[in-house]
């Protein structure tokens, strides 16, 4: 029986010897391929370098965003309702022109009618107004910081989402490239065993089970092209048809910052500022409230003239003195406006807390990832030397059964891409650490 199997053996690996030279290329690449576990989980150097390429892509996402172009409007109308706010310091010109038909009837004296025109004018300017403009203008102020926080914040999000989709691309790229190599790895069976069925039709079992796992290496080779295709779609969606070429980024964000950092950076992020600012803001606007229910003080100068039937000029000047004594519902309006304040305070406060929670989650999983991936590396390199020994036992030593060869290459295979995984789940968590604080640009630059 020993001896059976060793002269299958023999002819499984004349037949890989006397294939056509595709078949024969074929497993020769595999095995340059899988010269090292290293280069099998992560791709060559390219002449790109991936961080100036996402910062690139990022650019060009940014620069075409109509989001981020509506968050600019926003800001450039916030600096408009800003310079209103200080223009109320300034004196307030008005002048009036007007022309009538008039008849005058006096008791004693005969009826006059006729054309009469008239032209007035009216400065008016605030001498002091308990602070309200001033808060009126904090208010206006800080409502333009949250705008601007406010793009920067649609900026970092929009940011972290394009990277996060390059990355994607790029895994499923090397995906594509693993399970290409797996494909390749199953028809060298496939055809090894064509040929052994040939001289002995009691192996037509074991051809079929090559040629399912073929099918199924071939269907996972289709999932992962599908899947590139998809995050290309939604990559195009943002940065148009033009997309940059496919570079490794396996390593483009591995090293995982210190949790402290990190905590420490929230409170930077611009969607904290951006609430922050509304609080202050709010606070302002409650003030302005208030000081608009205090005296104020304000000059005043007037003139008209009248000419045609009545001629008449009068001018005058003086400073008005507002005293309010009762405004109904003035409590209730400054009670909302205080709650209003709080409220933001209380948003912006839960914010952070949330974020920092966040943090910590972020961490750990970043944290897992990692240390699963340098576990699967160290599975990989067992894996490979499995591997190794079982197809040698089968070609040569016919100990071993075609099943368990085709357990070993699927098991490598799976762990070359539970490895890929691995590396980019960590990457692209970090990533989102980033996020959190400063921005996801800062470790990219």
């Amino acid at each position: 029986m020993f001896v059976r199997q060793s002269s299958i053996a023999l002819l499984a690996v004349l037949a890989l010897c006397s294939r056509p030279a595709l078949a024969q290329l074929r497993c020769n690449e595999e095995t340059a391929r899988a010269a090292s576990t290293a280069s099998a989980a992560a791709p060559s150097a390219e002449p790109s370098d991936p961080r100036s390429q996402l910062q690139l892509l990022v650019s060009q996402v940014l620069g075409r965003s109509k989001q981020i172009g509506a968050a600019h409007l926003l800001k450039l109308a916030a600096e408009a309702d800003l310079e209103e706010a200080r223009a109320q310091r300034m004196p307030t010109l008005s002048v009036g022109l007007g022309t009538s038909r008039v008849s005058v009837t006096p008791e004693l004296g005969p009826k006059v009618e006729g054309q009469q025109s008239h032209a007035g004018f009216s400065i008016t300017a605030p001498l002091y107004d308990s602070g309200r403009i001033t808060k009126l203008t904090e208010w206006r102020s800080q409502l333009l910081e949250s705008a601007r926080q406010g793009k920067a914040n649609a900026e970092e999000q929009l940011s972290v989402q394009v990277v996060t989709l390059a990355m994607d691309r790029s895994r499923y790229q090397l995906q594509s490239q693993i399970y290409s190599q797996y494909v390749r790895r199953m028809a060298c069976l496939v055809d090894a065993l064509e040929m052994i069925t040939k001289q002995d039709r009691g192996r037509s079992s074991e051809l079929v089970q090559a040629q399912k796992s073929l099918q199924q290496a071939d269907l996972s080779l289709e999932q992962s092209a599908t899947s590139l295709r998809q995050t290309e779609v939604r990559l195009r969606r943002l940065a148009g048809e033009q997309l940059p070429p496919i570079v490794g980024m396996s390593n483009v964000l591995a090293e995982l910052p210190k949790l402290e950092d990190i905590m420490d950076d929230v409170a930077r992020g611009p969607d904290v500022a951006a609430a922050d600012a509304q609080a202050r803001a709010q606070r302002s606007y409650t003030e302005s409230i208030v000081a608009g229910q205090r005296p104020s003080v304000s000059v005043s100068v007037t003139g008209n003239t009248i000419r045609g039937v009545g001629k008449q000029t009068d001018w005058g000047a003086g400073v008005n003195v507002n005293l309010p004594i009762y405004i109904p519902g003035a409590d209730a309006t400054v009670t909302s406006a205080l709650r209003r304040t709080q409220a933001a305070e209380f948003q912006r406060d839960d914010l952070i807390e949330s974020k920092r929670f966040r943090a910590r989650e972020l961490h750990e999983m970043a944290t897992s990832a990692l240390d699963r991936s340098r576990r699967i590396a160290d599975l990989l390199r067992n894996s490979e030397r499995v591997r190794a020994s079982t197809l040698e036992q089968w070609q040569q030593l016919g100990r071993r059964s075609l099943f368990d060869v085709m357990s070993a290459e699927g098991d490598y295979y799976a762990m070359r891409v539970a490895h890929v995984n691995t590396l980019f789940d960590a990457e692209q968590v970090i990533a989102l650490m980033w996020s959190l604080g400063r921005g996801v640009m800062v470790p990219l630059r």
